[in-house]
């Protein structure tokens, strides 16, 4: 058995070797990257089928992300228990199988098992991705391997939504993962054809099974309080409580425990660093309102303005076409770039586009819903590359790994618990809003009477189906005012953390290979 010590990393690849790796590699990618949203604009479709509310057919998402969350931080141990590549191909074939088992789903319990699986076999796939294209490539060549990579990433939420709509109302839901098994396969085949004499050393290392344990006890609690909490009335309910103290309990003892363990499976004391702590906290509450946003947009047009799946799915396409376009800009500025400057750019960004979008009424029209979609990429194409070089900044090589596992852990356990806050913010704020309105839809109120006169005049409505007509009309307004409050609060945080970020040190210049892999 090889040692680390010992292992000479094999010779960058060429040809058409290198471009039948490099496809493989980035279709994984792009597959992994299309799967966290392809399903946002199928939530609905998918709670119907199966006979539940939408907020519970969120948990699709948000446990997906959660499992996703806790397997990142075990990439490095696995890699080096099984190695890079089998480690690769494994994930992929067994992302297959999960992808097919939620296809084939009869009911909500059975795909989120699926999901959850899915989500735990994912983890590894994103940093061994970009690992495996930075050893195909010369060292003088790695940021075009690093650009390869963030077009590929970045792609997936352009082609995801469109791609999920379109399956989604042509087909069934089903086939938003079905078609993982047809490109899974194929990535997994042609990745161990061309890579399977590249395998990186392995050998037999302790794993902190008391941490792990303890990090999924605390996840899963939390997240299933978070999911679980407005179906039972929060606080009121015993389950609830009772999720509560688990969450507490076992995310204290965890956090003692990887404070002594001498190898822990998260490196907890890398908070000590001032650019680690600050600029993983900025980017995780960032993303978390990010991701949030984008699952409840799909959800409201679809609900509430009876779009298709495939038109909602259009309207949140053009998300990534800024991105994409603007990464090289980007890439030529970072070498000489105060990064702090780029952050907060992306953070103001992304405040002007909630604050226009806090502006929606009921009878919004298509391009008003795209344009902030579409100017959303500007900041997105500042937000991860920035950040993720703020935060491993000053850390010496031998932690970049562990620091990159700990800040994606966090910003995709963001991610699922964010999108579980809104989606039970909104339903407060609309139930709020509803009460407000419906005090002046009162017989004394001239006003509310007037209404309900020319509704009936107007469509010829007897006085029984005015009043259901306003009231239908009145929750739409409830809904849409609650959906507001939530997109304005998202613009007053990203303007809220932006001194924050200029609590880091300075930092100047682009990134190494190892430091994207935080992205």
């Amino acid at each position: 058995m090889s040692t680390a010590t010992a292992f000479q990393p094999p010779p960058p690849l060429t040809g058409g070797k290198l471009v039948l790796g490099s496809f493989a590699v980035a279709l994984a990618t792009f597959m992994n990257v299309l799967d966290s949203s392809i399903a946002n604009v199928a939530i609905p479709t998918i709670s119907g089928n199966l006979g539940v509310s939408v907020h519970e057919g969120t948990w699709v998402i948000t446990l997906f992300a959660a499992a996703n969350a806790v397997a990142i931080p075990l990439t490095g141990w696995l890699t080096q228990r099984v190695g890079q590549i089998r480690l690769f191909v494994g994930s992929l074939l067994l992302f297959v199988l999960a992808s097919w088992l939620c296809g084939i789903a009869p009911n909500l319990t059975a795909l989120l098992a699926a999901r959850i699986l899915q989500g735990a076999v994912a983890g590894p796939l994103i940093p061994l991705s970009q690992a495996i294209l930075l050893g195909s490539f010369p060292k003088e060549k790695s940021s075009q391997a690093l650009a390869l990579w963030a077009m590929t990433a970045t792609v997936g939420p352009i082609a995801g939504p469109a791609l999920g709509g379109w399956m989604t109302d042509s087909y069934s839901w089903a086939w938003i993962f079905y078609i993982n098994v047809p490109v899974g396969l194929f990535a997994a085949a042609v990745t161990w054809a061309v890579y399977r004499d590249r395998e990186s050393p392995v050998r037999k290392l302790p794993i902190d099974t008391v941490g792990l344990a303890s990090l999924i006890t605390w996840v899963a609690a939390l997240q299933i309080m978070l999911d679980k909490g407005k179906d039972l009335d929060w606080f009121a309910s015993p389950v609830i409580i009772a999720l509560g103290v688990v969450a507490l309990l076992s995310f204290l003892f965890f956090v003692i425990w990887e404070l002594t363990e001498p190898d822990p499976i998260i490196d907890l004391r890398l908070f000590k660093g001032r650019n680690f702590l600050v600029g993983t906290a900025a980017i995780s509450v960032g993303f978390a309102l990010f991701f949030a946003n984008l699952v409840v947009l799909p959800q409201w047009m679809q609900q509430y303005l009876a779009y298709p799946a495939v038109n909602a799915g259009l309207v949140t396409a053009p998300l990534g076409i800024f991105a994409v376009l603007l990464a090289p800009v980007v890439g030529k500025l970072l070498p000489k770039a105060e990064l702090r400057v780029l952050a907060t750019l992306a953070f103001l960004g992304f405040a002007a586009v909630f604050f226009m979008r806090s502006q929606y009424t009921t009878g919004v029209d298509t391009f008003t819903l795209v344009l902030p979609t579409l100017l959303q990429g500007i900041p997105m194409a500042l937000f991860f590359v920035p950040l993720t070089a703020i935060i491993l900044s000053g850390l010496p090589p031998e932690k970049i790994p562990a620091a990159a596992g700990l800040s994606n852990f966090v910003r995709v356990f963001f991610g699922a618990a964010g999108t579980s806050l809104a989606t039970t913010v909104w339903n407060d704020r609309a139930v709020l809003h509803h009460a407000r309105l419906a005090e002046q839809a009162s017989p004394g109120n001239p006003r509310y009477t007037a209404a309900l006169e020319s509704i009936q005049s107007a469509m010829h409505l007897s006085p029984g189906q005015s009043v259901a007509f306003f009231e239908r009309g009145l929750n739409a307004q409830a809904i849409m005012l609650g959906l507001n409050d939530i997109f304005w609060v998202s613009a007053v945080i990203f303007v809220a953390i932006v001194p924050l970020i200029w609590l880091t040190r300075p930092t100047k210049g682009a990134m190494s290979g190892a430091a994207a892999a935080a992205h």
